[in-house]
């Protein structure tokens, strides 16, 4: 495996903070969200950067390369035209499943996939099919999860080994998900960085959370505490990783405290590494690299898909699951789903009447409807449902609801008639 090309200390860009990151100074390279760039209209913040020989890297979150399902080949083909577009030297995304097939159902949120052999040879095909659709190399990332599943065959280090033996892909460690998953599930973050081929590494992901009731909460919309610095700094002791990003996605503090956190980040991040001796180069195995059986993908699915319907659609929870978790990860997915809605689509509240009815009334419509379609398909089943249903009395709000419907949707909204219909068949199948 060839050495990664440095990337130095970065940031996650976000519109949010698009100009202090440009203010920052020694700023490296950055990091956007693959899905919320467009190729063809990339921002002029990200364009200025880049004219500064500031590289951007694409953070793919869509992909759910961990499922049962091959990788789109639409996704794909979008993730390696932003590769194309910014120039990056490689693209990202994460171990990780976001939907099922069967039935039609999203997550809207990372969830771990199991580790067990069935699941590797899935994902390591998946990987792999990945690997020839796009331009430039790929490297995943570990995440955080509170739910751990039963019956693992697989330590976090040998499955995240075992897959870069398989298909030569490159690592993306996030420390902050090491963190979460000692609080969460008891595993040793020490005890992964020994065991995973760091010559593999692309870069490190560094990032801020919070602790509630036992549970940690990768929020990225808190300072980095030290107890995470702590884990870079162990991983700085065993390897000099090619590159450092300081994700925030929420809550942004004022410039001065970003900066303040880069420096915290690449103090310990330059410190020297110990002299330790990393295992020889990484070569791809050859073995068990045949299709992987439509059982085993059968197999997985079901798994995937019984969990995922547990938290998303009230199912029960699966055996062998912490149910206490399971409930905790499903009130965390209807917070962030409701969250994710109301910045797509921030006239909603205002027509129902502010933040906490719009609140009230999406939690109570997504009990009933999981989400099938990403987020921009949700706001807009929202509004129907409310146009049919739960919709107050308001020939105004009526009037403005129905208006914001038919611009995003380029669609006449449900004739009255209509709506009655799909009304009582909802009553009648409660």
């Amino acid at each position: 495996m060839k050495p990664m090309a440095r990337l130095g200390v970065g940031i996650g860009w976000r519109p949010e903070i698009a100009a202090a990151v440009e203010r920052l100074e020694g700023l490296d390279w950055v990091e956007v969200v693959a899905e919320n760039v467009c190729p063809g209209h990339l921002p002029e913040s990200l364009l200025r950067l880049r004219e500064r020989g500031v590289r951007v890297v694409p953070h793919g979150v869509s992909l759910g390369i961990g499922g049962a399902d091959r990788p789109d080949a639409g996704k794909l083909a979008a993730l390696g035209e932003r590769a194309v577009a910014l120039g990056a030297p490689l693209v990202t995304e994460h171990i990780a499943f976001v939907r099922t097939s069967s039935p039609v159902l999203e997550a809207g949120h990372l969830l771990p996939v199991p580790r067990t052999r069935d699941a590797l040879d899935v994902l390591c095909e998946n990987v792999r099919i990945a690997q020839d659709a796009l331009p430039v190399p790929l490297a995943l990332e570990n995440i955080a999860a509170l739910v751990s599943w039963p019956g693992e065959e697989l330590t976090e280090g040998q499955f995240l080994t075992e897959l870069v033996e398989r298909t030569g892909v490159r690592l993306l460690i996030d420390v902050a998900n090491l963190h979460t998953n000692r609080v969460n599930r008891g595993e040793d973050p020490a005890a992964v960085l020994d065991a995973i081929p760091l010559e593999a590494l692309a870069y490190v992901h560094v990032a801020g959370g919070i602790e509630r009731d036992g549970v940690w909460h990768d929020t990225h919309a808190h300072p980095v505490p030290p107890v995470v610095l702590d884990v870079l700094a162990e991983l700085r002791e065993r390897v000099d990783p090619p590159g450092v990003l300081l994700e925030r996605d929420d809550d942004f503090p004022a410039e001065r405290e970003l900066a303040g956190e880069l420096e915290r980040i690449r103090a310990v991040a330059g410190g020297a590494a110990a002299p330790v001796r990393l295992r020889e180069p990484v070569a791809v195995r050859q073995e068990g690299s045949g299709p992987v059986a439509e059982a085993v993908r059968t197999r997985v699915g079901l798994g995937q898909a019984a969990l995922l319907s547990a938290l998303v659609a009230g199912t029960p929870v699966p055996e062998g699951f912490d149910r206490r978790r399971v409930r905790i990860q499903a009130r965390a997915l209807a917070a962030k789903r409701a969250s994710v809605v109301e910045r797509i689509a921030p006239e909603l509240p205002g027509v129902l009447g502010g933040p906490e009815a719009f609140r009230t009334a999406f939690l109570a419509y997504a009990r009933r409807r999981p989400m099938t379609a990403g987020y921009r398909r949700d706001a807009l089943d929202f509004a129907e449902h409310l146009l049919i249903r739960d919709l107050p009395d308001d020939p105004a709000a009526r009037r403005r609801l129905t208006a914001w419907w038919r611009e995003r949707a380029g669609a006449r909204p449900p004739r009255r008639l209509v709506r009655w219909a799909r009304a009582l068949v909802g009553r009648g199948g409660r």
